[in-house]
């Protein structure tokens, strides 16, 4: 983008114009996603004590700003699943790709009614695995807590169970001996109990294959890792959830905070990106958007600025150190013109300042 182009834009977003287009302030998006309404009856906790107990409710869960950005593909996907009968869903990705968001995606259109008519009013209730494989002394035997659980699901309107981890239900993928899936396969057989699971592609290869009775209850659903665009749009996006839990605020230009938020995402893209867990976008970039965040907290700021994006970057152990230096020499080129019209002064990054300790 040239100087000219820079400053044109620059000039229109200071009455809150981009593109021609006019942008709601971040602060006034958050109020309008905190005051919807759900709408959605929770379930009793009399009627239905062990899944009120033991799982999330996702869709009377408050959200600031919608979870799924730029996931409609896979949400739309989930949702046909979840209409066919007798057939649930299985989301299999890589670690930090966005899988539960896609499930709180989809709630958090059911809280808005923004769902075919057949999946308005559903609760959807969030189930780590492992609370699973306990048991409860019912009327005084042992009752697995998996029973129990289905046992509620066939009584309950309106339900799906989310399972997360679904792999450890699954007979060697868990310490006990118990198969877990053997005690949902006849509820999920018929139709008796709608279920979204969610894996990673290596646990799916490794347990979830093998066991095909299981396997057939589910229709398989590849969550990608998004684009650069679509990174970008989610991180834009979350900026109001995250002002909300932090109580400072972004910087209030749109062009810059797109130029921002495109920074954070080309600093983090695939080969710049230290290996591990979560090194997937989009949660490798939002881990540097908190960092920012972070810093202005630390520092005691209402606003989150330039310098703060600049050093979550310098700082961001996600991120190989020699590209660090890269990125920051980057950043501080992109935004010299409006570093020098703002009076900011970013610092030089060299190899021998970086941390190169690893905190995945």
């Amino acid at each position: 983008m040239n100087e000219n182009n820079m400053q044109m834009n620059l000039n229109n977003t200071k009455n809150g114009v981009l593109n021609g287009q006019v942008n709601t302030p971040v602060s006034d998006a958050t109020q309008l996603y905190v005051n919807a309404q759900p709408a959605v009856t929770p379930l009793n906790p009399e009627k239905f004590p062990i899944i009120t107990n033991y799982c999330e409710n996702l869709t009377t869960k408050e959200y600031v700003t919608n979870p799924a950005i730029a996931r409609e593909e896979e949400i739309k996907k989930t949702i046909l699943v979840l209409l066919t009968p007798d057939k649930s869903a299985l989301l299999i990705g890589k670690p930090g790709i966005g899988k539960t968001a896609i499930v709180e995606g989809i709630a958090y259109k059911i809280q808005r009614g923004d769902v075919p008519n057949a999946l308005k009013g559903y609760n959807i209730l969030k189930i780590n695995s492992s609370s699973m494989l306990g048991t409860m002394i019912v009327n005084g035997k042992p009752e697995s807590v998996t029973n129990l659980i289905v046992s509620e699901l066939k009584r309950a309107p309106k339900t799906i169970l989310f399972i997360d981890e679904v792999h450890t239900l699954i007979g060697g993928a868990a310490d006990g001996p118990m198969d877990l899936a053997n005690i949902l396969k006849p509820a999920l057989d018929r139709g008796d109990i709608k279920a979204i699971g969610a894996t990673t592609t290596i646990e799916y290869e490794t347990y979830i294959v093998r066991d095909r009775a299981f396997l057939r209850r589910f229709d398989r659903i590849d969550v990608l890792e998004p684009d650069r665009e679509a990174t970008i749009q989610i991180l834009i996006g979350t900026i109001p959830k995250i002002e909300y839990k932090t109580g400072i605020k972004m910087i209030n230009n749109a062009f810059i905070t797109r130029l921002l938020m495109e920074s954070i995402v080309d600093a983090t893209s695939e080969y710049k990106r230290v290996y591990g867990l979560s090194a997937m976008y989009p949660d490798v970039s939002l881990s540097v958007l908190s960092g920012a965040f972070s810093n202005a907290l630390f520092d005691n700021k209402q606003e989150v600025g330039i310098m703060d994006v600049y050093i979550a970057i310098r700082d961001s152990k996600r991120i190989y150190p020699d590209s660090r230096v890269k990125e920051c020499a980057a950043f501080r080129e992109k935004f010299s013109r409006i570093c020098e019209e703002r009076g900011i002064v970013l610092p030089d990054v060299k190899l021998e300042d970086i941390d190169t300790g690893n905190d995945l």
